[in-house]
């Protein structure tokens, strides 16, 4: 009898010391459970967070938690689509809990704490700069050639709604982003070194040159621009600007006091880019 009881008491001794070394983490997706002796500096019996562990878990939760904002924007009949909140890892909040769980006898079960993540432009921004138009362009392209007028429409469609803040840098391949086939860019011709060619892409040089003439206003400082190796037929002589994703960018920089909207629309064999603001815009003097 003697011998049960002891061997009842080493056992509820046994999981007790298992479950206070647990700590349950849950999401909407996910149910983890970390130990507290995987997290202990060894060399320090066991009375140090290992901080490197305890950062690796830390980025890892981030990964499966962050969601991006969505910034507001317009469709093409200038009906206005409100911003979405994202969120992220409240990382100073989960590391006070995960200390109090490390240096506690006991387990621990908790959500995973959260913050939101605000757009960059919300719907109040827009509607403040959505009625002052400060620059266009127009340049004309054949429809009847589809990989090329595809290609335009992908980075008409790319630039379109980006919202540029005062003493902000505008970068063409940034925003654009690396054309490739995945993204669905098609072969197309391109000028290199000053003779025809095609490649991935071909045909977006149309969309950086009718950005450049859009923005070539008195608030906006011209940063890096480059012109092809001869003479394109959709602007003047001079007024291009060519862009290569391992070559030249075409970036400008916003000098107004308040914040510019582009809006771009490649349609019927036009290419569009309209530049808007506040009514009350002004140069820095």
């Amino acid at each position: 009898m003697k011998r049960t009881l002891l061997l009842i008491i080493l056992l509820l001794c046994f999981t007790n010391k298992v479950h206070a070394n647990e700590l349950i983490i849950t999401d909407k997706n996910m149910n983890e459970t970390i130990r507290r002796d995987d997290f202990s500096l060894s060399l320090f019996d066991d009375i140090f967070v290992d901080r490197e562990k305890l950062d690796v878990l830390l980025n890892r939760l981030e990964e499966q938690v962050y969601q991006p904002p969505t910034n507001a924007k317009f469709d093409d009949s200038w009906k206005l689509i409100p911003e979405k909140n994202g969120q992220k890892l409240d990382r100073i909040n989960f590391k006070k809990f995960f200390y109090e769980f490390f240096y506690s006898d006991v387990s621990f079960e908790m959500k995973i704490p959260k913050k939101n993540v605000y757009p960059k432009v919300d719907s109040e921004l827009l509607s403040d700069i959505r009625s002052n138009e400060i620059g266009s362009y127009v340049t004309y392209y054949r429809p009847s050639n589809k990989e090329r007028s595809h290609n335009i429409k992908l980075a008409a469609e790319a630039i379109n709604n980006v919202v540029v803040f005062p003493g902000e840098n505008f970068s063409f391949n940034k925003v654009v982003g690396k054309r490739t086939k995945e993204k669905g860019y098609l072969r197309a011709p391109v000028i290199v070194r000053g003779e025809l060619s095609e490649d991935i892409g071909g045909g977006i040089c149309q969309v950086s040159s009718t950005l450049f003439n859009a923005v070539s206003l008195k608030g906006i400082e011209i940063v890096e621009r480059y012109s092809h190796s001869r003479n394109v037929p959709y602007v003047p002589p001079g007024k291009d600007a060519t862009v290569s994703w391992w070559g030249p960018d075409f970036i400008f920089r916003n000098e107004y006091s308040h914040p510019i909207l582009i809006r771009a629309k490649a349609i019927d064999g036009k290419m569009i880019v309209r530049i808007f603001s506040s009514e009350h815009i002004r140069t820095h003097e």
